[in-house]
């Protein structure tokens, strides 16, 4: 069965390691904070065996070498992130599999944010690791892909059966949640999760995970098709209308 550890680090990263506890093989999911990582593993009990990268970006490649260094794990990632250091042990893109000991995940490509960031499905477990690709009530910016690119890369993870639990890098979600009310007002799915969000940041707790039926139901840009109306772009394809919700997001000062 695999084990999941979440902790906060830097400013609003999340850490996530895994653990195949017949094996005993552990991932970090991205490496933003070398030390953090090491001393949670540390505090686990567990060794760290493998890295298993996103994106290139610092905040998700950026410890990838001092955890090498300190355990001699092997680092799994798309060939972007090369950019910030050596490439990957190996490289994977979409439809690739990769291993934790006796547990076994799929590659998915969702690129958008960066051409080549990848997600981690494990199909048994319904579990999957988005990076940046996909947030809580929200998305990650443009900054290498399309539009286009990106809505197809989210209707990726939109395929995905709605009990997924979806661990994405950041705290972004009552940001996001401002965003998403304001486009989207009438929405009670969105209101109810909105007030829960509230109460899990009072009491200090995070929002990550969630369910991909949350996503779908809440989160504006996979539900793009539904809000042509709100945004009055009636005749406008799904895509165009994903793009001018980025856009909105993008510039929204709320």
């Amino acid at each position: 069965m695999l084990q999941i550890h979440q902790f906060p680090c830097l400013s609003d990263n999340y850490g996530f390691l895994i653990h195949d506890p017949e094996t005993g093989a552990t991932a970090a999911i991205d490496t933003p904070d070398a030390e953090e990582i090491l001393r949670q593993a540390d505090a686990k009990g567990w060794r760290i065996t493998d890295v298993w990268n996103t994106h290139w970006h610092p905040d998700h490649a950026g410890g990838n070498a001092a955890i090498k260094a300190e355990t001699g794990a092997t680092v799994t990632g798309p060939a972007e992130v090369e950019r910030i250091g050596r490439a990957p042990d190996r490289i994977v893109d979409d439809g690739d599999v990769v291993k934790l000991g006796g547990i076994q995940a799929r590659v998915l490509n969702v690129g958008g944010h960066t051409l080549g960031h990848i997600a981690f499905v494990f199909d048994e477990a319904r579990v999957a690791f988005v990076g940046d690709a996909l947030f809580a009530l929200g998305c990650g910016r443009l900054f290498e892909g399309t539009p286009q690119q990106m809505w197809a890369s989210l209707q990726k993870l939109a395929g995905l059966p709605d009990d997924t639990t979806l661990y994405c890098a950041h705290e972004y979600t009552q940001s996001n949640a401002r965003f998403a009310i304001h486009i989207d007002p009438c929405n009670r799915d969105l209101q109810a999760r909105i007030a829960e969000i509230d109460k899990l940041r009072a009491a200090g707790k995070p929002t990550v995970p969630m369910t991909l039926a949350a996503e779908k139901s809440t989160n504006p840009f996979l539900r793009a098709p539904q809000l042509k109306g709100a945004i009055m772009l009636p005749d406008a394809s799904d895509w165009e209308v994903f793009a001018d919700l980025r856009k909105r997001k993008d510039n929204f000062k709320g």
